[in-house]
């Protein structure tokens, strides 16, 4: 699998985060907020810039102020916005409110008529897929229509092109109508892609089995997939491949929040790749980001840069054992 033009179109939402201030306020005793880019897909777009890598966001948002706040980000961390079209009506951008806290953390999504769902066959079809390195996605654009469609269609024209498709498991409950459907969905989704990440969790419920998780993952290899990067939280992750098992760690640190990690996991991960690292360092990579991240505010504007991200993996020895 060829990344090395470090170039990706990337299909999901971009939103608005706001966290109490200053660190470690709870929500409901906050008298101010701090403000930056959210949504999955916007922050691996982010991530994946800040290390060196080009992204075009392919989304909806509303045609309201907080629809024009997630495109002034954009473009402020240089991400492609041309395919990202404001929506009229009841449709809102997403917020998250977060808390840069760990004890009794609370994170509430508004995600009612969310914005992004209303992407379309329009949307996808405009996108020459032909320029980029891989396209990238995340769960949560298949959880309702017309999305899920314009998803998979957009699938069909990258592999067309010669793409490999990047999967992010992301499964959000909330954004389902059943978890039967979600499963189903996702199941599809899998087996068609390359190179799919997610946690134990989530492949356990992709299997309908929390304990057979992990054989889920290994199905997918063994139908065609490159790689399946198997995450366990602090136990570190198995990355399976076609040719064998990579047990990793995870590297400590002194976390300030418990999001954002996955986005930087897989910022870290892809910019690895197509920097030429071979599977299970670019796996470390993406480890280290990940901690990086839960240590500083926000999800966007905490994504370390090449040069952070090598200071750190300099810095630390190694991590901790699988």
């Amino acid at each position: 699998m060829d990344l090395s033009g470090n170039f990706f179109v990337i299909i999901g939402r971009a939103g608005m985060d706001i966290y109490p201030d200053p660190p470690g306020t709870k929500t409901e005793e906050a008298t101010q907020f701090f403000t930056c880019l959210g949504g999955s897909s916007a922050n691996i777009a982010v991530a994946i810039t800040k290390l060196g890598g080009r992204a075009d966001l392919v989304t909806r948002v509303s045609d309201d102020a907080v629809g024009r706040f997630a495109v002034n980000e954009l473009k402020k961390y240089g991400i492609g916005h041309a395919h990202v079209r404001p929506v009229g009506g009841e449709a809102r951008t997403s917020l998250a409110v977060v808390e840069s806290r760990i004890e009794d953390h609370q994170s509430v999504i508004y995600r009612n008529g969310a914005a992004d769902f209303e992407m379309g066959l329009d949307d996808v079809e405009a996108v020459d897929y032909a320029k980029y390195s891989a396209l990238i996605t995340t769960g949560t654009v298949f959880a309702a229509e017309p999305s899920r469609s314009a998803t998979f269609r957009a699938f069909d024209l990258a592999k067309t092109a010669g793409l490999p498709l990047i999967f992010d498991i992301d499964y959000r409950p909330y954004s389902w109508p059943s978890a039967d459907v979600a499963a189903e969905v996702y199941s599809r989704a899998g087996a068609m892609c390359d190179v799919i990440i997610g946690n134990d969790v989530e492949f356990g419920f992709m299997a309908g089995d929390y304990d057979e998780g992990l054989d889920k993952a290994r199905s997918l290899v063994a139908g065609g997939a490159s790689i399946v990067v198997y995450k366990m939280g602090e136990d570190g992750a198995i990355t399976i491949t076609p040719e064998r098992e990579i047990r990793t760690g995870i590297y400590r640190t002194q976390a300030l929040k418990p999001t954002g990690a996955g986005d930087s996991f897989m910022g870290g991960f892809i910019a690895g790749l197509a920097a030429g690292s071979g599977v299970e360092e670019a796996v470390l990579r993406g480890s280290a980001a990940a901690a990086m991240v839960v240590a500083r505010v926000g999800c966007a504007p905490a994504m370390p840069t090449t040069e952070e991200l090598d200071d750190f993996l300099q810095d630390h020895a190694g991590p901790s054992a699988a």
